[in-house]
């Protein structure tokens, strides 16, 4: 009997997880199940899995639909019909054609067409027509006695129960975007697709017994075969994996020559052990694989991050892959490969957001498209997407249906429709609802990628898995992570400013005399660090200030418990504390002392979560390691998660300690595990930025361009530009005869490039520039108007950018001027041997003002050059204290006027909001605010500009800050413009 079950991955259709399809024919004595979902392959290797557990034979296929109409169903009779099917689907993906009305030549698929939709006469030795069971009467009728034998049972399954058939519904209209009572039959599945037990399946065909005969003989034939624990990553580097390990020790041992030189046996004793583990775990492949990635792009110039876990191996720090000293910061080895680990490592590689697509292409090229593929994932449908989702089912207009997103919980939002709205929520929570993108995962296979999974061409451009990492990690298939970020694009363009401009070649990856330069520790020690990768953000600042962070281990730690997770259980603010009396310190245990005695006994890395469980709760290294990935919600078995739990609980008390001990070190295990990073992840970041703070230090004017360039940090535009006006620079507007496309430096001068510039169409601004380089400035206005094509709009917005300031005429004059044109600004003239002489206009005197300019400049940049925003309030009152007060004036009530940079919004245990700001005075410093709930009810935040604040100040470990009692946002004089 053939029962072609859908599962939650037939998109938007099926209704029930994979186990519980399983669960339930394994109560019903299905011995042998398929699953078919709708044009993917995403659940097929779990769906083995699980069937293998339940004593199931499992067997695996497609359905291919079009729209809502079925085409045909594709079953694998072993592995290689699963790679015919996947490859054949592959092609249509990512060709991005329709899928065909026949499939293409198989040799190990079944093809199951719907009756009608061809003659059986036309069907091939491997094809055959599926019979549902309110068909049998009329296949009795139409089709010959000669053509039974290509006619089979064919029982589709979309729902657990018939119950669900209503959440189906809301499903189907989810997908087609209607209305519920919109749907039409075709597209949604039959009420009775429900799974049933063999002999009610058999009762149904009794008519027509020789169907269930005739499937049941095909599955027979059908087998799948895979073997989840052998490893699926490319297994050989050069020409056999005896060769890779002569080449990974080959290139480890000059690497240790290069990093440590030719004396240093603590180095080589741990290359040596790492060698040796690598080999015997066969991740020699693995780590050249990433080795000549790294060697590529290293040979194009591309600057790169090693991170993640892959920072505590010494091998990947002798092949430059990471930046990360294993033995100056003694970093765990088995926090990355220990010798019980059965799942495999992987590395995080970070590129400039500018470069990797190059090094995606690189590795598609190197190891091929048949092997080669980008990891996918699967979003699920959250709180608010449900919300909305179905308030459109049910056609709630949309102010209503942000009111229930706004607040779900209000009385006046509780009607029939809304509790139907949350009842099938409830189902909704966690469902999968569409396809996408891993951040960064790129799997490399030694098979073709299709034996495992069909691909997917999502925008990125680039074949994408069906599945996630979860199953990747699964069936032993590594993932590469090649992630990028905005912080190492602005590195490498401040060393390409500083050498065109100056002609010093900075080497960027000098770190170790960086993190020994005292001018640089001291910004480090300031919280001088706006721009700067990971330490620029307002918390992060403080957090620097109340640990005095002045050295890089200080920074390395300060990396991990600035994450939420640690700041939520108050296991930062005991760190702080603990660093402040270190003489005071209680340990919680003499495990904790001795483990964990660097990081004053708070567990602060992911390292120290697997000593605790493992020193402490004496879990083994291999279960302490899934323990700390389960925390981290990076393993999703909830079985072996609770073995674990037990089995450290059992521990303990086994080895006398109480159960409150217990349970406070498992809280604070918990509190780390989910958020903090591992020891090397933090390293590397503090290695980036001390990249940046050694650039900032000594190159800061063309470390800001860079910054301003690359845009995504965590502040606005203007924060980096009053940074760089702050730290020396003149701000200039965009000037036709100075600006390129991006910001640029000329001398102590940095003038706002054509893209800040709103409204500014991207060719134009390219334009300005290149006509320039080609043909020298400008000499005037008109010269530029024969010049360069430009519309009139276009045009007018330039004028009033101020771009022609050079010319010496005001913005109103310049206005007039082209008004008075006599040539179409669409048509400019080809360049002439001799220039014209143009007609001469009298013009009155026509006044503008620094405030008009200063509108104008809000307007197209979003802030002012020509006026500060104070410059431009009706007030001439700045307040009683400035930022650089505070500190003498812990305890008092201040009043302070500050421009608005950010807010963060967090609840409190009684769950309400209060808000963290962080402003600038009136000479550019930063300054931080805190508003509690009866403040922020009584004087809110209204939006961005300049506040007149009143509060106390306060001041916990150095670091001050104003708890504000008053707060108004101070208004600006009138437009001009607009009298």
């Amino acid at each position: 009997m053939l029962f072609a079950c859908h599962s939650n991955y037939s998109l938007l259709f099926g209704t029930q997880k994979v186990e519980n399809l399983v669960g339930r024919a394994k109560e019903l004595g299905i011995p042998a199940l398929v699953l078919t979902d709708i044009n993917n392959s995403s659940a097929c290797l779990d769906f083995v899995r699980i069937c293998r557990e339940k004593g199931i034979k499992p067997i695996c296929g497609i359905e291919f639909r079009t729209d809502d109409q079925w085409l045909y169903t594709c079953i694998a009779q072993n592995n290689e019909g699963f790679k015919e099917i996947n490859h054949f689907l592959s092609d249509c993906n990512l060709s991005k054609r329709p899928l065909p009305t026949a499939p293409p030549e198989f040799s190990n698929v079944l093809v199951v067409f719907p009756s009608e939709s061809i003659p059986v006469e036309n069907l091939k030795e491997y094809e055959f027509i599926g019979i549902q069971p309110h068909e049998i009467n009329r296949a009795l009728l139409v089709y010959p006695r000669a053509h039974h034998n290509k006619l089979l049972a064919f029982y589709p399954v979309t729902f657990q129960s018939p119950n669900e058939y209503e959440f189906h519904r809301h499903l189907r209209a989810i997908e087609h975007n209607i209305l519920l009572s919109m749907l039409k039959p075709h597209q949604t599945a039959r009420p009775s697709d429900v799974l049933i037990s063999p002999d009610n399946l058999k009762n149904l065909y009794q008519a027509f017994p020789a169907l269930v005969t005739n499937a049941e003989q095909l599955l027979q034939q059908c087998s799948f075969e895979f073997n989840f624990s052998t490893p699926k990553n490319k297994q050989v580097f050069s020409n056999s994996r005896y060769h890779d390990k002569l080449l990974l020790e080959k290139l480890a041992f000059e690497g240790m020559v290069y990093r440590y030189g030719t004396n240093n046996a603590e180095a080589e004793r741990r290359l040596r052990n790492e060698l040796e583990v690598i080999d015997k775990l066969g991740f020699s492949a693995y780590f050249l694989i990433t080795w000549d990635m790294i060697h590529f792009t290293m040979s194009q110039g591309i600057y790169h991050v090693g991170r993640g876990s892959g920072g505590n191996s010494i091998v990947a720090y002798c092949l430059r892959i990471t930046d990360i000293d294993p033995v100056e910061l003694n970093l765990y080895f088995e926090r990355f490969i220990n010798p019980q680990r059965t799942s495999p490592p992987d590395f995080d590689i970070d590129y400039s957001w500018k470069d990797r697509d190059y090094v995606h292409d690189y590795m598609f090229k190197r190891y091929g498209r048949e092997h080669t593929a980008l990891l996918g994932a699967t979003t699920t449908f959250q709180d608010s997407s449900i919300i909305r989702e179905l308030g459109k089912v049910y056609g709630l207009p949309k102010d209503n249906i942000d009111a229930l997103v706004e607040n779900p919980g209000s009385p006046l939002l509780q009607n029939d429709i809304t509790k139907k709205i949350f009842s099938i929520g409830h189902q909704l929570l966690d469902f999968p609802h569409h396809r996408t993108i891993h951040a960064g995962g790129v799997l490399v296979s030694d098979l073709s990628i299709y034996y495992y999974t069909a691909l997917d061409l999502p925008p990125k451009g680039l074949p994408t898995t069906q599945w996630d990492m979860y199953v990747a990690e699964n069936i032993g298939l590594d993932k590469l992570d090649i992630l990028s970020q905005r912080g190492l694009g602005h590195i490498r363009e401040c060393a390409e400013i500083v050498e065109k401009n100056r002609g010093i070649k900075i080497d960027v990856h000098n770190v170790e005399a960086f993190k020994h330069d005292p001018l640089v520790n001291q910004r480090l020690y300031d919280g001088e660090a706006i721009g700067c990768f990971y330490i620029e953000s307002p918390a992060m600042r403080g957090l620097l200030k109340k640990l005095k962070c002045s050295n890089y281990l200080s920074l390395v730690a300060a990396s991990s418990i600035i994450r939420p997770g640690v700041a939520k259980s108050g296991m930062m603010r005991e760190y702080i504390k603990r660093f402040h009396h270190q003489s005071e310190i209680k340990y919680l245990h003499p495990v904790f002392e001795e483990y964990l005695k660097e990081t004053f006994g708070v567990m602060v890395y992911q390292e120290d979560v697997i000593k605790i469980a493992h020193y402490f709760a004496g879990l083994s290294l291999a279960d302490a390691d899934i323990l700390r990935r389960a925390m981290s919600g990076k393993f999703r078995s909830k079985q072996e998660f609770e073995r674990i739990r037990n089995a450290f609980y059992d521990n303990c008390a086994a080895k006398g300690y109480t159960r409150e001990l217990a349970e406070e070190v498992w809280r604070q295990m918990s509190s780390f595990a989910g958020y903090a990073f591992c020891k090397a992840h933090s390293a590397s970041y503090a290695v980036e930025s001390y990249q940046s703070l050694y650039l900032k230090t000594y190159f800061p004017n063309e470390f800001h361009v860079a910054v301003i360039n690359n845009f995504g940090g965590f502040y606005r535009t203007w924060v980096y530009v009053n940074e760089a006006k702050r730290w020396g620079a003149k701000i200039n507007l965009p000037d036709i005869n100075k600006s390129e496309y991006l910001t640029s430096l000329e001398g102590n001068e940095i003038y706002l490039g054509w893209i800040h510039l709103k409204g500014l169409e991207a060719k134009l601004g390219h334009q300005i520039a290149y006509e320039r380089k080609i043909n020298g400035p400008y000499l005037d206005f008109f010269d530029f108007t024969s010049r360069v094509p430009v519309g009139m709009e276009q045009l007018r917005l330039l004028i009033k950018s101020g771009a022609f300031r050079f010319t010496g005429q005001s913005k109103k004059e310049l206005m007039w001027a082209q008004l008075l044109q006599e040539k179409s600004l669409h048509e400019p003239e080809q360049h002439p041997l001799f220039r014209e002489k143009r007609k001469e206009y009298s013009l009155p005197k026509l006044e503008s003002s620094n405030l008009e300019d200063a509108y104008d400049e809000m307007e197209l940049l979003g802030f002012p050059v020509s006026l500060s925003k104070f410059d431009m309030l009706q007030t001439q009152y700045r307040g009683n204290t400035l930022a650089s007060d505070l500190l003498s004036r812990v305890g008092h009530v201040v009043r302070m006027v500050g421009d608005l940079v950010a807010i963060k919004y967090v609840h409190t245990v009684k769950k309400e909001w209060m808000h963290f700001g962080c402003f600038l005075d009136t000479n550019g410093q930063f300054f931080d605010t805190v508003h509690f709930p009866d403040s922020l009810k009584k004087y809110p935040f209204t939006g961005y500009g300049i506040y007149l604040i009143e509060g106390k100040v306060v001041e916990e470990f150095g670091f001050p800050s104003v708890e504000v009692r008053k707060l108004a946002r101070l208004p600006y004089r009138s437009d001009p413009r607009l009298k």
